[in-house]
């Protein structure tokens, strides 16, 4: 997993960026969507990235419009929406495909170090949700119905609060 602190990543002004800054954090990454059945998570993410960022824990969303176009806004949409209907304040990045032959690389790297049920790298939908170590190291893969709330548990754990 070393290699994902390096991978080039686009902030979701475009503004180009690494993971390197979130080295040493526990950090929970999500592939996000403005309309889909689950976007309702956004508040408790931000809930729990409120609760635990000052403890070194940080949420990335990464929009993503493969699971059945339910992030077809641009970035600016995005970020006005979740802004204006979340309070979001954790970090987003710029949309990224999280599947097929032109999905980011980092998506790739951490969905072969976390695969879902048997075995499978493929996320299935929207709001797929990544558990990361300080030291890099994956711990969790949830699914898309697992609420942020029940993934606290696992942050604090990893926070070793």
């Amino acid at each position: 997993m070393d290699k994902i602190w390096n991978t080039l990543i686009k902030k979701i002004n475009f503004e180009d960026t690494t993971l390197e800054a979130y080295k040493g954090k526990v950090i929970l990454i999500v592939n996000v969507a403005s309309a889909c059945g689950f976007t309702s998570q956004y508040e408790e993410l931000e809930a729990l990235y409120k609760k635990y960022k000052d403890n070194g824990f940080v949420i990335l969303g990464f929009p993503c419009n493969q699971f059945g176009e339910q992030e077809s806004g641009d970035e600016k949409k995005i970020l006005e929406f979740c802004h204006l209907n979340y309070g979001v304040t954790f970090p987003l990045f710029a949309k990224v495909k999280v599947n097929g032959s032109e999905e980011h690389p980092f998506f790739k790297e951490i969905k072969s170090a976390l695969p879902g049920l048997m075995g499978t790298t493929s996320i299935k939908w929207n709001f797929t949700k990544f558990l990361i170590g300080k030291d890099g190291v994956p711990i969790s893969r949830f699914a898309p119905n697992t609420k942020p709330s029940d993934i606290e548990p696992d942050i604090v754990k990893a926070l070793k609060l």
